[in-house]
């Protein structure tokens, strides 16, 4: 424990990929700034993922603008120990102020003075600004239905490695976003028998006419979508970039053998019963991804370009069994379920960020990342300031705004008045003389 307390103007909390950009905005601008991370730069990307995770984007889009992948096809998938290796040469590059291996105990504002004294593993740091670049993955969150049943391994998809970490028998996976739909993917190619509980969720094409998803949203305009549109809050996206990037289809899992459920609602004595929407989820998924197919085909049309025609794309294998005739419950043990992990996504967690920025929910209040509490704010949040946040070159240009609002800031701070500037003016020429 250090005993001198350090002073700065901008304290960035977190050094993942939004810290890095936030220091790296701050630095152009002459912010003076200290990041801390308490473990080590992009740390969730090398032991908060699975094993075998690579980027959800190809690499030419899933990057900084100032640095690309130098040993990665730009059509292709970075993996996750590649990705934070990338945002360590990243800070690297501009020489970040990073300390790691500090981890922030508290920020509280100070009182009768401006700024915040915060309270960290290594000492007492005080700042007149503090950005929380911590991210949305904080908490991982089980349901409460989860069974109390000692013989089930019940894991999160934070906790997921490999195929190896599970025991013998089939695997209930929970959750049909990305991560779910990935992980009951290299379960079942491993040759564990899998039930995946699939809820709502847009299914986009991973490519199409020989440009990717990422391509379409962006030329679309859909990446500057400004908020979700109404009753969307609780749907997920199935995309990945493994195995060189394909598009999610779950009938076509299900045909591989995988079982496809609706949604997980209650264990009760060995039993699971599941809501009987599965059809209805596929359909509005395909929905999803038909309606991407036709903007991409219009667009093409519009402004005419030459790009091959696929229409395989659009052919779809039929409904398999477990989708005509979808289970309403299971009995764990006759199924030979000895796994269950839940892909069901996390909460914020601000409890050592003291001050009013928060709604009753604990959900921080903000306007693109600048909070409702003077000197505070938050980066690397979903939606943030559009759909396109949530990305890495997203947060980027987020921490952009940021920055430059403390910059303004300390402008408006900076301004003296006429008698003040006299004042420092006679005191410059009394030093002078002397």
């Amino acid at each position: 424990m250090t005993t001198e307390i350090i002073k700065t103007d901008t304290l960035v909390v977190g050094a993942g990929q939004a810290g890095v950009a936030m220091s790296e905005h701050l630095s152009k601008l002459g912010v003076p700034h200290l990041v801390l991370e308490r473990n080590r730069i992009a740390e969730r990307w090398r032991t908060g993922r699975w094993d075998s995770l690579v980027a959800n984007g190809p690499a030419w889009h899933d990057r900084f603008p100032g640095m690309e992948f130098d040993d990665v096809d730009p059509d292709g998938f970075a993996h996750k120990e590649r990705v934070a290796d990338y945002f360590e040469a990243y800070a690297k590059k501009f020489n970040a102020p990073v300390r790691t291996g500090v981890e922030v105990k508290s920020v509280q504002r100070n009182v009768g003075r401006p700024g915040f004294t915060i309270e960290t593993s290594d000492g007492v740091i005080e700042a007149a600004r503090v950005v929380a670049a911590t991210g949305p993955f904080q908490r991982p969150v089980i349901p409460a239905i989860a069974p109390k049943d000692t013989r089930l391994l019940q894991i999160h998809s934070a906790d997921y490695r490999n195929p190896q970490q599970l025991p013998q028998g089939a695997v209930l996976v929970v959750g049909a976003g990305s991560s779910g739909v990935q992980i009951a993917d290299e379960l079942q190619r491993s040759g564990k028998q899998v039930y995946l509980s699939v809820g709502a969720h847009d299914r986009p094409p991973r490519a199409y006419r020989n440009r990717d998803f990422c391509w379409w949203l962006g030329v679309l305009g859909e990446w500057d979508q400004a908020a979700m549109k109404p009753g969307r809050e609780h749907v997920t996206i199935a995309v990945s970039g493994a195995h060189g990037g394909r598009t999610i289809d779950f009938r076509g899992l299900a045909h591989r053998g995988m079982t496809l459920v609706g949604v997980t609602e209650s264990f009760n004595d060995g039993v699971v019963t599941f809501k009987q929407d599965l059809l209805d989820n596929l359909k509005r998924g395909d929905e999803n991804y038909l309606a991407l197919l036709d903007a991409a085909d219009a667009y093409i049309e519009r402004n005419g370009l030459d790009l091959p025609l696929e229409p395989e794309a659009r052919e779809t294998y039929p409904d398999p069994d477990c989708v005509k005739h979808p289970l309403a419950s299971l009995d764990l043990a006759e199924a030979g379920i000895t796994s269950i992990i839940w892909a069901t996504g996390f909460a914020v967690d601000y409890a050592w960020l003291k001050v009013a920025a928060f709604d009753a929910n604990g959900k921080p209040q903000h306007q693109r990342g600048v909070s409702s509490e003077s000197g505070i704010y938050f980066l690397g949040l979903p939606w943030q300031s559009r759909r396109g946040s949530s990305f890495i070159w997203g947060v980027w240009h987020d921490a952009k705004h940021v920055a430059d609002h403390i910059a303004t800031q300390r402008k408006y701070l900076d301004y003296r008045d006429a008698g003040q500037r006299e004042a420092a003016h006679s005191k410059t020429a009394d030093t002078v003389d002397a």
